[in-house]
């Protein structure tokens, strides 16, 4: 099958990731038709994502004001079988960024959930730790996602959580009833540093619904941070199911 054409390309920086068992069944009205679930040691892990977006070419144009920006998202892990291969990816529930024209893009080329919130960040580089927190305006309330960690990059273990939750190279989203998005998401294995502390201030009802309340205020089932790459992201092809 020929390769579908290039969309974008940009550099991910420094990605946290807050990771949370939730029952199976509240994912299931956002699960797009065609995937199932993909389980970690039996759990269904929903992610709460902070990362920085650097370097962004559309098409291959470097969009004046649009090329560095943050994003948070949560999202969680599904897989789709082809017919020959299972091939695992993610779904989301919520993605935002700080620019009306990124959230439009996305939302009307791969059907995403997007919205435009205002947003900064801060990233401290010292020898021996790295620091990063995200924050984003909801209505007057900031929220914030923070994590410290060692500046000891080292290779993703295989079989490991970091393998589970970073090697997932497709994204899906539902087009209609019948239609499934389905689009490729290309990047080399990361690096990962060993988290010391975390943080995360979030209105979790308002941002994504009252059922995720209980899970997403608990202890995290992994903290992860990694250092990131350039990556690539396909146009969309259309599945039907």
């Amino acid at each position: 099958m020929k390769e579908k054409a290039i969309f974008l390309t940009a550099q991910w920086e420094y990605l946290v990731m807050l990771n949370y068992p939730v029952p199976p069944e509240i994912l299931i009205p956002y699960l797009p038709k065609g995937t199932e679930l993909d389980l970690f040691q039996g759990k269904a892990l929903v992610s709460v994502v902070g990362f920085l977006f650097n370097n962004t070419k559309v098409f291959g144009i470097r969009w004046p004001f649009h090329t560095n920006f943050e994003e948070v998202n949560l999202r969680f892990y599904v897989k789709r079988f082809n017919g020959k291969e299972w091939k695992r990816g993610v779904a989301f529930i919520s993605e935002i960024v700080p620019k009306h024209m990124i959230a439009w893009m996305a939302n009307t080329l791969y059907n995403e959930h997007y919205s435009r919130m205002p947003m900064k960040h801060q990233a401290h580089l010292e020898n021996d730790f790295v620091q990063l927190n995200y924050e984003w305006q909801n209505k007057l309330q900031w929220n914030s996602l923070k994590v410290k960690a060692l500046n000891r990059p080292s290779p993703i273990e295989a079989y490991s959580a970091e393998e589970f939750i970073f090697e997932h190279y497709w994204g899906y989203n539902q087009l209609n009833k019948n239609t499934l998005i389905e689009y490729g998401v290309e990047h080399p294995s990361w690096e990962v540093y060993p988290v010391t502390y975390y943080e995360l201030n979030a209105d979790i009802a308002r941002l994504y619904g009252t059922e995720f309340v209980p899970y997403l205020l608990k202890e995290p089932h992994s903290i992860m941070l990694a250092k990131g790459s350039s990556v690539t992201i396909r146009k969309p092809s259309f599945v039907t199911v």
